[in-house]
């Protein structure tokens, strides 16, 4: 036993052992010779410990301060935020206020107006009931409270500190001062987890727990029948959410989540006695499906969450949508509060009710029974049969099962009304003469499409643009639109390029001929392209990446030779700095919104990518560069955002070319790059650009000013033959 007694005692080991070895316990800084005492912690501890239970984030304490709000017969609500509610976070409501008498134990944990008995909580038919919320804000946070009742002769402000009155400056008295107010309640929240610093840490960006705020905001707005919601960033004009008191739900939803959403929506409701449940909402139809599902979850009012509804509503969808396909819903759910259970989770999220699996398989059942009714209104994509082309041989008319029957005769139409419905039966190209090596018809197959290009698709979520600023751009594009232009363009047929060099192309629209500048629609394209993927764009990838101080030089240097007046004349280096170091300042905006991704140390990683199947010149990327400095006004979010997506939509549009070499030109005096792009372009242009145009150009007024020129009508063609 002396033996074992000495292999097992830590001391004998060497200190410069390898084996790594136990600490012993003489070192340790305190030694335990007894059992410790336990001791009440200090009450500011505690209340801190639960305020971090409770307020675990920004939009947890608006979440507290919403469901007040609501509770006190608020009709209008209005949210400020600043830094993601970090910095601040106010709502205003015109509800019945706070009285006076009230104020000094507002925000002592456990006061509450809604609760006399434990028993009451079977029978809670209220948001907030626990007398928690204000004072777990006030321990970790600045609180200001301004209030004035229907009955007072003024309002009342109070500032707090660890759940207690506190002056709002050393040496000033703690008690409510008497100011100007309008009835209703106004509570600032400054300076959140400021005596939490690893709390406050972990908030990795202020715009996600923005975007988190205005997810609550949306859901409540959905929700709340008759109030009035808004929310936005402090110190800006425009509103992130806004919706008016007698707006319908449909409509609220319409204003929150988009129109793709609110104009495929079901309503359902759901009831039984048995289980003591009325359930009510609006849930999306079998032509509607996204990646991920957003249900919309109130029980009794109450905003929450629960897998075990979301995984059925997914189920009942399984045989609706296609594989990966999820649905939007919004659930109403009112239970007897005696079978709820409310007080299971600090900050409320969840809830637990009795005889849940029927509950919720009640509830499926409806919602399958709606969406088998109108199953049969599911929109697909058909093709109608075009002008003039053949009638496929099972349609053709048997002259044995038509005998004895009168066949009807199809008028024949004046020739002066048909139009070509077919870009490849023949085009301007086709007709060059071959030395030009662009004819479509010599192209092959493997000339026709870039091969070189590899896609690689990956999981990102889509992220909704809330942006005051891009919906304004977006409403301003909409506002310009050409109604007729864009059916024109949206049932064109393409022609063929006329002219590289001013970039010219030839369209017919129904009986018509047009003349257009396809550079100058393309960056109109382009730029209506990157304010529809605002923030969620994909990406061209460098590998290596590139030296950006080297490509702004390049374009520098080129600028430079092209000056032709002292007046013009710029010092090559100090442009060069004076843009590098504005890229880099801005680099993190640029990444998040547009997906140009430069690294710290100067390199260019990716670009955004707006089209597929065509890949910009990077030969216009360093001037596209060098432009981002002087052109953008980087201090007005909508100009930077309007003139930085201008500038991508110029460097996105094909360049102009030096002129084909006519029929008695020898084809040496065009290098064999120059000619490679050309066929690029052209088929970019025929394959790609007009195609796309087809499908989404909103045309503008402003494209009729020399962007678009009628060159022949048939009708008018007819009548000058007539004559003749």
């Amino acid at each position: 036993m002396a033996k074992m007694s000495d292999a097992m005692d830590t001391d004998s080991v060497a200190p410069d052992s390898p084996r790594g070895i136990k600490r012993k316990a003489d070192t340790l800084s305190d030694v335990v010779t007894a059992p410790r005492r336990i001791k009440a912690l200090d009450p500011d501890v505690v209340n801190k410990i639960a305020a971090g239970e409770i307020i675990v984030a920004p939009v947890h304490a608006l979440k507290e301060l919403i469901e007040n709000a609501v509770d006190a017969g608020s009709t209008s609500l209005e949210v400020i935020i600043k830094d993601g509610g970090l910095k601040l976070l106010q709502i205003t409501d015109n509800g019945h206020g706070i009285s006076k008498e009230d104020l000094p134990i507002l925000c002592e944990r456990f006061t509450t107006s809604k609760l006399k008995s434990f028993e009451d909580l079977t029978s809670i038919g209220t948001y907030g009931f626990r007398g928690e919320a204000l004072a777990s804000i006030s321990h970790i946070a600045h609180l200001q409270v301004t209030t004035r009742t229907k009955d007072s002769n003024c309002a009342f402000r109070a500032h707090y500190d660890s759940g207690r009155l506190a002056p709002a400056k050393p040496g000033q008295s703690a008690e409510p001062k008497p100011i100007a107010g309008r009835q209703g309640t106004q509570i600032t929240v400054e300076d959140l987890f400021y005596n939490v610093p690893i709390r406050r840490r972990a908030f990795r960006s202020a715009s996600d727990e923005y975007n988190k705020i205005l997810e609550m905001v949306g859901r409540y707005a959905v929700h709340c029948d008759g109030v009035a919601f808004s929310c936005k960033k402090h110190g800006e004009a425009g509103t992130g959410i806004s919706t008016q008191s007698n707006s319908l739900t449909v409509d609220r939803i319409r204003q929150i989540h988009g129109g793709s959403v609110a104009q495929e929506l079901i309503e359902f409701t759901s009831t039984d006695s048995r289980w003591g449940f009325k359930a009510r909402g609006w849930t999306t139809n079998a032509n509607y499906h996204v990646k991920k599902t957003t249900l919309l979850l109130f029980i009794n009012h109450r905003a929450v969450d629960s897998n075990t509804i979301r995984k059925a509503i997914e189920q009942t969808y399984s045989v609706f949508l296609p594989k990966g396909g999820h649905p939007f819903t919004y659930l109403s759910l009112e239970i007897d509060p005696e079978r709820v259970d409310v007080n299971v989770h600090p900050t409320k999220r969840e809830v637990n009710f009795l005889n849940e699996d029927a509950i919720i398989e009640a509830i499926c059942n409806d919602i399958r029974i709606k969406l088998a009714h109108v199953d049969t209104s599911r929109t697909f994509m058909t093709q109608t049969l075009l002008p003039g082309a053949r009638v496929p041989l099972s349609q053709t008319p048997d002259p044995a099962t038509t005998s004895g029957s009168t066949p009807k005769v199809k008028a024949k139409p004046y020739e002066n009304n048909l139009v070509r419905t077919d870009a490849k039966l023949r085009t301007i190209t086709s007709m060059l003469p071959s030395t030009t090596s662009c004819s479509r018809d010599s192209a092959t197959p493997a000339e026709t499409q870039n091969t070189d290009l590899d896609y690689k698709i990956t999981d990102r979520e889509f992220i909704p643009c809330r942006l005051v600023s891009v919906k304004e751009l977006k409403a301003e594009v909409r506002d310009d639109m050409h109604d007729g232009l864009t059916e024109m363009f949206g049932g064109h047929t393409f022609v063929g390029i006329v002219d590289e060099r001013r970039r010219l192309a030839a369209i017919q629209g129904g009986v018509k001929l047009f003349l257009v500048d396809y550079g100058l629609i393309a960056k109109e394209y382009f730029y209506q392209i990157g304010l529809a993927h605002f923030g969620n764009f994909g990406v061209i990838r460098f590998s290596p990446p590139l030296p950006i101080r080297e490509l702004l030089q390049i374009a520098a240097d080129e600028e430079k030779r092209n000056v032709q007046s002292e007046e013009d004349d710029f010092d090559v280096d100090e442009a060069v700095e004076m843009v590098y170091d504005q890229l880099i300042s801005s680099r993190e905006m640029l990444q998040e919104y547009f997906s140009l991704d430069i690294s710290p140390e100067g390199d260019l990683k990716t670009i955004p990518l707006l089209l597929k199947s065509y890949t910009p010149s990077l030969g216009k990327l360093p001037n596209f560069l060098l432009n981002l400095g002087p052109r953008i006004n980087w201090t007005d979010e909508k100009e930077c955002f309007a003139r930085f997506l201008r500038e991508l939509a110029d460097y996105y549009a094909p360049e102009r070319l030096p002129p084909s070499p006519g029929p008695g030109d020898p084809e040496e005096t065009l290098d064999e790059e120059i000619k490679e792009r050309r066929k690029d372009v052209r088929r970019v242009v025929e394959d790609v650009l007009f195609p796309a145009f087809r499908a989404r150009l909103v045309a503008t007024r402003s494209m009729m000013k020399g962007r678009v020129l009628e060159i022949a009508n048939l009708k008018g063609l007819y009548r000058v033959f007539e004559r003749c």
